[in-house]
């Protein structure tokens, strides 16, 4: 199986999950269908990142990323995955 270029990891412990986590994963999934990038991204789920007082928490490649909400997540996935692709 090929590795793909991208992975995001986003924390799923009970803390980020109470915060919305839910909700993030259904639009990182729909970002990557609308962007036709789900063969280039592996999402997966991770316990816990242990930064929950900053959460939700995800990690884009190695890169870990506090606060993420949907107001902000389409901006990251964007300026993450979009503009690394065309480099």
């Amino acid at each position: 199986m090929t590795q793909k270029p991208h992975t995001i990891v986003i924390c799923m412990g009970s803390s980020c999950f109470s915060r919305g986590n839910r909700n993030l994963v259904r639009m990182i999934q729909d970002f990557l269908k609308e962007q036709k990038l789900e063969d280039e991204v592996t999402l997966k789920g991770a316990h816990c990142m242990s930064k929950c007082d900053k959460g939700p928490v995800m990690k884009i490649n190695e890169e870990v990323i506090i606060n993420v909400n949907d107001e902000n997540l389409t901006d990251l996935l964007a300026e993450k995955l979009l503009n690394s692709s065309s480099s």
